[in-house]
């Protein structure tokens, strides 16, 4: 499981989300020493606001490694934001935190 930074700060009844999740993100295409190097990228990810989902992003081997996203959902300040990946190794990862 990769770690994740999540970081949900209210303002004006809006919350910016921050999130870096780290992962190599391989391509499948890139040769190590004469060899390719397996593919390993992060295929899906979700975002929830207090359990309702508000981003659903299906995300590909294209972006870079350790992939920073920026979101902004309507909320308050102690509201729960929980985002889920799932890469396409069959690995998941999950973070929770309330907007501050």
């Amino acid at each position: 499981m990769a770690k994740i930074k999540l970081k949900p700060k209210a303002r004006k009844g809006v919350i910016s989300i921050k999130a870096l999740i780290k992962h190599p993100m391989e391509t499948g295409l890139r040769k190590k020493k004469g060899k390719l190097v397996p593919a390993n990228h992060i295929m899906s990810m979700v975002v929830l606001h207090n359990g309702t989902k508000m981003v659903n992003a299906d995300i590909g081997s294209s972006v870079s490694k350790d992939p920073y996203f920026k979101f902004k959902v309507p909320g308050a300040k102690g509201d729960t934001i929980t985002l889920k990946y799932k890469d396409n190794l069959g690995k998941t990862g999950t973070k929770t935190a309330k907007s501050k």
